[in-house]
């Protein structure tokens, strides 16, 4: 657990804390309160934390704890919530990845501009969805159902490709490593 306080200005230390305590799957718990599974390289983060607080003039303290009890699912819900935040993003740009197809479908703008921006969309959701995986501590039915999304990204990104080397009368190459292997 990471107790960090920072003096009020300048704010960016305080938003570059958060940032890299976000950016780890920290759960905030309570002002200035952060915690993480007991882990030797969250351990050796909050490390480096406290002493960056520290250096801009703030206090920070690193405690090993265990929470009992409710607590203890409490806290755990407090990092599932955030997860399920990120998810819904995640869902949220899928669909947007979808009707973006779509759209392009309907215009029959199959060139191979529109598959590059296609397939930029479709790494940049692979990406996404690894770095939210590996923060998910405590992984349920939203880690499945975003798999499948994207599994359904690639399998529209795919076909829309199959669409235009059809179109341009080109033979398709051998498919890259997908991002979901």
């Amino acid at each position: 657990m990471l107790l960090a306080q920072l003096p009020a200005a300048p704010s960016s230390a305080r938003v570059a804390l958060w940032r890299r305590l976000r950016a780890a799957g920290a759960a905030s718990l309570l002002n200035g309160a952060w915690a993480l599974p007991a882990q030797e390289r969250h351990a050796a983060l909050f490390l480096q934390l406290a002493e960056t607080v520290r250096a801009q003039g703030g206090k920070a303290a690193v405690f090993h704890a265990q929470a009992a009890g409710a607590d203890d699912e409490a806290t755990i819900e407090c990092f599932r919530s955030d997860r399920s935040r990120e998810y819904g993003e995640l869902d949220q740009r899928c669909a947007a990845f979808f009707a973006e197809i779509e759209k392009e479908q309907r215009l029959e703008k199959f060139t191979f501009a529109e598959l590059e921006e296609i397939e930029d969309d479709f790494h940049k959701l692979a990406a996404w969805l690894a770095k939210i995986e590996a923060r998910d501590f405590f992984p349920g039915e939203q880690r499945t159902l975003a798999r499948d999304t994207l599994r359904r990204c690639e399998g529209a990104r795919v076909q829309f490709a199959e669409t235009v080397y059809a179109r341009e009368g080109l033979e398709q190459p051998d498919e890259e490593i997908s991002p979901m292997d």
